[in-house]
């Protein structure tokens, strides 16, 4: 059977300091880390458990991916669980293993609010004139691109080639329901005015470990923060940064639902592509969804219609295995955007960024007189992500009740300072809360705590699903110090 998908994401922001003649985005980065206001501990983030270079398909690179020790000092754990630090000269906020989709989106759009607090506390160090600014996008449109990935807990059991044949397609073509938008391209792809995606012209291998160059559609690196003897992680790097609250509950929640089936035996057909590597930049650039994808059979479709073929499947799914009433929602939702797609993707901007941010940008073009060259829109573009609630434009449009919402303020702002309760999050966030002097070292799946004694105390977390409230909520009210925790867990 499935195991249950705990998930979460992980997204590097956009950084720039205007006014700055001497931008540097990598010690912007670590001021902005470091100026972050609310409830967290800047601790060193133990690599001794992660092994990036292991490769789920039984190989590996020696050396690969070893982490920069003074990048590793730029780092905090937050009083929420997740983990706030500079990678690759961007600011990334890595949001705790949540439960459910519905929470997964809640801490992803905790993010922003983290980003935004952060930036303004920075902004006051700067010089007189200068301000810096934070963008939830994916690309700098000068040819670079930072990432927006997915992580669902997997069965050691379930082997990576069934997720490679199974996952690619659906991956390739929900990019329809998945993408943030974007004007013009880049990478050497097809010139077009706008486009679905932010990440699909960056795409050029099937399958693969890195994750920055020769982007893989599917990721290999077999890094299961976890007990690797019964997990996997799947690390999902193609998709991009989105704002709207529906469309990431879409985003996270369909995949799960894809990965639980999987593992569940209930995916009749893998839908193979001939060509997935183009059919995932030829998707992003067919703004009408009408372009036919070869198959590897011969035949031909186009996403939307690859897209009712899932949800065909994994209603039934839903039907057959579970009473939980959000996937049963979540089936509905998906079906109303796909029927919304095929009627007119128009009416969708409501739901979709893609589509908002079209209609925006169209607003524009006509009210005007611009081409879609005219660096206006690039501007328009990049606003639309600033994660700063003045200065958006895609607040503007929730504000104005034009796109929806799921959470409100308070709710975001009680997400920011407490964790999930039913992850192991919810043991790491409550430990930065309770025993901040006291945790020197963390990673995923183990805190390290130095209790005064001769040697620091690690306490491993290899179980997503432990360490959540109902475990370890009372021995955490009741423990005075580190040690006595430690004690009352049984540890040495």
């Amino acid at each position: 059977m499935a195991i249950h998908k705990v998930l979460g994401t992980e997204t590097e922001y956009g950084i720039s300091v205007r006014g700055a003649r001497d931008f540097n985005p990598a010690l912007a980065s670590t001021q902005l880390v470091n100026s972050y206001p609310g409830r967290r501990v800047r601790v060193q983030w133990s690599y001794e458990e992660e092994s990036p270079g292991r490769d789920a398909r039984g190989f590996g690179h020696e050396g690969y991916g070893v982490a920069d020790p003074e990048g590793a000092l730029v780092n905090a754990v937050l009083s929420n669980g997740a983990r706030l630090y500079v990678d690759h000269a961007h600011p990334e906020f890595s949001g705790p293993e949540c439960f459910d989709p519905v929470e997964a989106t809640l801490y992803d759009k905790v993010g922003e609010l983290v980003m935004h607090r952060a930036a303004t506390a920075a902004s006051e160090l700067l010089p007189p004139g200068q301000r810096m600014s934070i963008y939830k996008n994916n690309s700098d449109g000068k040819g670079n691109s930072y990432g927006a990935h997915e992580n669902y807990l997997l069965s050691r059991e379930t082997p990576f080639g069934e997720v490679i044949r199974f996952a690619t397609t659906f991956l390739v073509t929900r990019q329809i329901f998945t993408g943030a938008g974007k004007v013009g391209s880049e990478n050497g792809r097809p010139e077009v005015p706008f486009q679905l995606t932010q990440r699909a012209d960056f795409f050029e291998e099937e399958v693969g470990l890195e994750t920055t160059l020769k982007r893989p559609i599917i990721n290999t690196r077999d890094e299961p923060h976890g007990d690797p003897s019964k997990y996997r992680r799947l690390h999902v790097i193609i998709g991009d940064a989105n704002l709207s609250e529906p469309q990431i509950l879409l985003k996270m929640g369909t995949m799960a639902l894809l990965l639980a089936a999987l593992e569940d035996s209930a995916l009749p057909d893998s839908l193979d592509l001939a060509n997935p590597v183009d059919a995932c930049w030829q998707v992003s650039h067919d703004l009408d969804l009408h372009r036919p994808l070869p198959l590897d059979d011969g035949g031909s479709a186009t996403a939307l219609e690859l897209q009712w073929r899932y949800h065909e499947w994994l209603g039934k799914y839903v039907e057959a295995e579970t009473d939980d009433e959000q996937a049963h929602a979540l089936i509905a939702a998906w079906g109303q955007v796909l029927a919304d797609l095929e009627e007119d993707p128009m009416r969708c901007a409501d739901r979709l960024d893609w589509v908002a941010k079209k209609r925006l940008l169209e607003g524009y073009i006509e009210r005007d007189g611009l081409g879609w060259d005219n660096p206006k829109l690039r501007a328009l573009d990049l606003q639309y992500h600033d994660v700063d609630p003045e200065r958006s434009l895609h607040r503007r449009l929730v504000g104005r009740g034009a796109m929806q919402g799921m959470f409100g303020d308070a709710e975001l702002a009680k997400a920011e300072v407490e964790p999930p309760e039913r992850t192991r999050a919810y043991f790491r966030g409550r430990c930065v809360s309770r025993f901040p002097g006291s945790l020197v070292a963390a990673n995923w799946d183990s805190l390290v705590f130095d209790t005064g004694e001769t040697h620091l105390k690690r306490i491993p977390m290899m179980e997503p699903l432990k360490g959540d409230r109902s475990r370890v909520g009372a021995i955490l009210d009741s423990a005075d110090d580190a040690a006595g925790l430690i004690a009352l867990l049984g540890g040495q």
